[in-house]
This record gives C-alpha cells, sequence and structure tokens, in this order.
C-alpha cells in the first residue's frame, strides 16, 4: 500500500466478518491468524470515513495540503514501483506451562501483579500475563540481550502487555510513572520486526514509534537498540528535529527496521518522500496524552489514516483523559485494555514535604537544602543524592543554576534556549558524573541517567527515564495536580523509594488542598482519582480562580473558614524510613 493522504484516497469498501470467542488456552493461539487478519477491519472502515472528511478536520496541519499533494503523489507512484511485502503475521505462542494456565489461575496472577485487564465483549480473551522472559518464547538474539543488561523479571505492565503486544493484539497501556512502558513495546517490536520479509532500499519502516519530544525519543532508541545489540543487520533511526535533516534523510532512503520518531519532523519526512508507510505493520503512540497537549493531534491523525490495512497498534499513557479515549476509538481495533497500579495518583513510595515560605525566601531555602545536603553527604562519605528541581520558567532555571554553582555545586541549565550540541553535552556531562545539578525548563524534556541533581519544569516531568532519583524539589508548585503527580513520580520508581519537597505560598493554596486529600487518601488505603486532560486542567484552572477571588474579598484571614493552613514542612509519608531510602531497584526498567 503506497502512502497516500487522505485527500488523495478513493473510499474504500470493506467486508464484514464474524469473530469466535476463545477461552485463553491453546486454541487461542493457534487460531492466532485467521483473529489477525480480522483485527482491522474496523480500520478500515475509519480510514474510507476520515478520508471523505478529511479535508474539513485539522484545518492548521492541512492548509497546505495543496502544496503538499503533489509530493505525496510523487513518494507514493515511486514506492509502488516495487512490490510491498505483505505483512507476517507472527504465530508466536507463549510456553507450555503459560498455555496450560486455567482462567482461575491467570486471574490469580494479575491480582498478585496489580493488573487490570478488559476487552470488548465480542472480542478473545487477553493472553495471561508472563512473569518470566523465557515463558515469551522471544527470539534467542532477544534473549541474549536481556541476559546481557540482566534483567530477570519483567515488570507488572511488562508482564501483562508483551504477551498482548506479541499475539498482534491492540493495546492502550496506563501505568504510573517508572513502571517500564518503553521495554512493553519495544521487545515485541522487535520480535516483530524479525518475522517480516528484510528491509529492502527505499522501503519504509517496518514499525514506528512517536514520542511527544526528542528527548524521550532518544531514551526510546536507546532502549530499542540495548535489546537488539546482538542483530547485526538490525537497523533503528531516530527521526527529531534539532539535527540534520540530511544525516536522516540518508539513513531512512538506506532502508531501517524501526523509526523513533517526533510527530512534526516524521511528518517532513514524508512530505519530502524521504521514507513511507508503505510496510509499516506495528506502530506504537507512546506518551499520547502529552502529545495531545503538545498539539501533535493532526499530525497523528495524518500518520494514522494513511497506515496499511493490516497493522497492529499499542497506544500508552500515563493519564486516561477523554482525548485518549476518542483516540483510541478512532484508531484502536477491539483494544487489550491494561491498566496497572492506580494512575494519575501520588505513588506511596514517596514521602511528601510541604513547605510555606514567602517568593522572597524560596531560593535562599532551597540553596540552604541543598548545601546542607551536599554537606551531609560528604560527612557520611555518601554520593549526593540524585535530585531534580523544578521551576516555572527557563529564565529562572538559569537562575537556579547559577546560584548553586556560586555555592560550590556542579550545575548546568538545560532548555530550548540552548543548541541540540550544547544539550547533548550537558546530558554527557550529567551522565559521567562531572556535572551534579542539571536545570531544566518548561519546554524541554530530557532522558538522564546519572546527575547528582536537576532543575526542570512541567514538560521535562513527563517521560524522564531516571534511574535512582531519591529527591524531587519543587522551587515552583505546578499549577495542576496533573503536573504535581508527574513531577514527584521522578523519583520512588520502580518499586524504590524517594522524597518530594514543595515549596507553597499563597496563590498555591487550592493544589495544596489536592495534594493533601490526594495524600489522606493514599495512607488510609483509598482509591485516589482525579480527573486528566485538557478538559480537566481548564475546569480546575476555573475553580482556582474562583477560590482565588474568593480568597480575595475575605483578605484570606488566616483565622476564616475558607482558609487552608499549611503547617511549616508539612509532611506526608507512609514510614520514617522511606526518607533514607535512594536509588533505585536492581533490574527494573523505567518507562
Amino acid at each position: 500500500m503506497s502512502y497516500v493522504p487522505p485527500h488523495l484516497r478513493n473510499s474504500t469498501t470493506t467486508k464484514t466478518t464474524t469473530s469466535t470467542t476463545l477461552e485463553p488456552s491453546t486454541a487461542q493461539y493457534q487460531s492466532f491468524n485467521s483473529h489477525s487478519s480480522q483485527l482491522h477491519q474496523f480500520k478500515t472502515a475509519a480510514a474510507a470515513s476520515t478520508a471523505a472528511n478529511g479535508s474539513s478536520r485539522n484545518n492548521n496541519f492541512n492548509s497546505n495540503s495543496n502544496n503538499s499533494a503533489s509530493v505525496f503523489s510523487n513518494a507514493a507512484r515511486r514506492s509502488s514501483v516495487n512490490l510491498v511485502p505483505d505483512p507476517v503475521l507472527s504465530q508466536w505462542k507463549p510456553s507450555e506451562r503459560v498455555l496450560a494456565l486455567t482462567p482461575e489461575q491467570t486471574q490469580e496472577v494479575r491480582l498478585r501483579l496489580n493488573v487490570d485487564v478488559a476487552v470488548p465483549s465480542e472480542s478473545s480473551p487477553a493472553p495471561p500475563p508472563i512473569e518470566s522472559f523465557t515463558d515469551m518464547c522471544l527470539h534467542s538474539s532477544i534473549m541474549k540481550d536481556i541476559a546481557f543488561h540482566e534483567y530477570s523479571t519483567p515488570t507488572s505492565i511488562q508482564a501483562q502487555a508483551m504477551p498482548v503486544a506479541l499475539a498482534g493484539r491492540d493495546l492502550l497501556g496506563c501505568a504510573e510513572t517508572g513502571s517500564g512502558k518503553t521495554a512493553a513495546f519495544a521487545i515485541p517490536m522487535i520480535q516483530h520486526c524479525l518475522a517480516q520479509p528484510p528491509v529492502r532500499r527505499g522501503d519504509g519502516p517496518l514499525a514506528l514509534v512517536l514520542a511527544p519530544t526528542r528527548e524521550l525519543a532518544q531514551q526510546i532508541e536507546k532502549e530499542v537498540k540495548a535489546f537488539s545489540r546482538s542483530l547485526e543487520s538490525f537497523k533503528t533511526a531516530i527521526v527529531v528535529g534539532g539535527t540534520n535533516i540530511a544525516e536522516q534523510r540518508s539513513e531512512l532512503r538506506a532502508g531501517v527496521n524501526i523509526v523513533v520518531a517526533t510527530p512534526g519532523r516524521f511528518i517532513d519526512h514524508l512530505q519530502q518522500g524521504n521514507t513511507s508507510l508503505s510496510r509499516i505493520s506495528y506502530v506504537v503512540l507512546d506518551e499520547a496524552d502529552r502529545m495531545l497537549d503538545m498539539g501533535f493531534e493532526p499530525q497523528i491523525k495524518e500518520v494514522m489514516r494513511n497506515l496499511p490495512e493490516k497493522h497492529q497498534t499499542l497506544l500508552f499513557s500515563a493519564t486516561m483523559p477523554v482525548e485518549i479515549e476518542s483516540l483510541a476509538q478512532e484508531y484502536l481495533t477491539d483494544p487489550v485494555r491494561v491498566k496497572v497500579g492506580k494512575v494519575s495518583s501520588p505513588t506511596a513510595n514517596v514521602a511528601q514535604f510541604l513547605e510555606k515560605v514567602s517568593e522572597n525566601e524560596k531560593m535562599d531555602r532551597l540553596l540552604t537544602l541543598l548545601v546542607q545536603e551536599s554537606t551531609q553527604a560528604e560527612r557520611s562519605g555518601h554520593p549526593f543524592p540524585l535530585t531534580i528541581v523544578f521551576v516555572e520558567r527557563k529564565t529562572r532555571c538559569d537562575e537556579v543554576a547559577d546560584a548553586l554553582v556560586a555555592q560550590g555545586l556542579h550545575a548546568v541549565a538545560l532548555h530550548g534556549g540552548r543548541s541540540q550540541s550544547e544539550r547533548e553535552a550537558a546530558l554527557r556531562d550529567f551522565r559521567n558524573g562531572s556535572t551534579n545539578i542539571l536545570v531544566f525548563p518548561s519546554n524541554t524534556a530530557g532522558s538522564v541517567n546519572s546527575f547528582t541533581a536537576w532543575v526542570a519544569t512541567d514538560v521535562a516531568s513527563r517521560g524522564l527515564d531516571v534511574t535512582g532519583v531519591a529527591h524531587v524539589l519543587n522551587l515552583d508548585l505546578p499549577k495542576a495536580m496533573e503536573d504535581y503527580v508527574h513531577r514527584i513520580g521522578r523519583t520512588g520508581r520502580a518499586g524504590s523509594t524517594g522524597r518530594a519537597t514543595s515549596f507553597c505560598t499563597d496563590r498555591d493554596m487550592f493544589l495544596v488542598a489536592q495534594i493533601k486529600k490526594a495524600i489522606a487518601d493514599v495512607e488510609s488505603g483509598n482509591t485516589v482519582a482525579f480527573a486528566t486532560g485538557k478538559v480537566a486542567r481548564r475546569k480546575e484552572r476555573e475553580a482556582a480562580a474562583a477560590q482565588k477571588e474568593a480568597i480575595a474579598v475575605s483578605r484570606f484571614s488566616s483565622t476564616g473558614p475558607s482558609s487552608i493552613k499549611v503547617e511549616d514542612k508539612y509532611r506526608y509519608m507512609i514510614t520514617p524510613s522511606l526518607v533514607k531510602a535512594e536509588g533505585s531497584a536492581d533490574g527494573a526498567w523505567d518507562d
């Protein structure tokens, strides 16, 4: 199938098929080919429907569609010269031990892993979770690389999501930060690619991963390479902005197995005819909620509408707002929904502190706290605890970094105002330990493994692959509870414990009330639930503004009924021992 944009594609007809409901047994896996051939009938109908209406949607993105039409058409003609082989639908099966599990045993495993699984009523049951890589019956080269990295046991999301992906099913995965989502889709993706006919020069990729930021894309590519290192002819390309597009063009045209990309730059290459969608049969939307937040919905839809009929889609999101539900309904076929833990809630592994200070006192208090921690670490002979400091503005990042350096701490600012080479150099220094503190602004996200301290803002709070963060500091609290949850989720990852300290002022009282209630619910064992997404954040801002107006009327009387008292260093924690712990569990993957 050639890559043709919606406004050039003719409506296609689809045929109706009937699926058979199977028990999670050997028969389920033996009938995989039959089930997979029926899997995407809904996508075909959706593609025809959206093609007819494509010109009326996403007006901003398609405003130049007339100019790009000839480019798309030329690319389609070039790709049609070579016959595109049909994708191979894998005959994957798990071990006999897993096949022998009864539905009751499967449910027991899910309860132990804290995994919730749901499938549409007309669909086959989801494959059972698999608690060892050996039972997954992966390609020998993948198993070799898993052993090389000394990973022994899948995390909860990996144990359930990987069998679903290996079985060729569409997946909607939702798990708290630090749960190992990247490996959950990367390993099955490599397995899928190995089953396909070889990639030729001029072919498009076999698999595509879309991510919201270039740093997250770099993190994903690193993970993919980690589990394909034993495959000499296996090629992965990263396609992001801020880097040489000519080098990307050459790499794509030579032929690659997997492309990890940000949506905007990938669309650029499609328009230039440097690659195509004709052979993609495995697509991943990672941090999909963040991509929607950043305005990438038109680009996502442009890609999804033009994929070949036979393809598998995995959508991963840290939250499940209504926008993600809509995206899943449009582009996923009978998805298996996998949720691990209490998504979008403060983790019980993090001891949280609130300290009320004035705006003018924040910097002095931050410097005092970090200098004290540095002194204590030096006296005890321990390394400075890996620390992230979140701030509100890019300029404030530079101010904080300069102030920390003046106090003898090793710090560097990392933000969108610096060139890509400068950002990469800062990350290298962080990884090798020559820099202790990394300062991030709101328009930057990153993948960091070995900095001692790190200053960042809200965009950086999503999708960060940081191992062993012991302390998160909010110099400036965010505007929304959702962002706060993602910030403190940088510590206490993969079963480890951590600490979060937040400086708050009178303007933060609305969020402080939410934080106090959420932590109290966690400590009492109640389910923590709050709405996420753009609509929820708008309503939250409106509620905060209403409270601020009410406070202004009452002049925020400290004894009035509308006031919210925040004790100095208000402490939320499960057990005092949590504060002392640092580092992350051996053999665990971050998402």
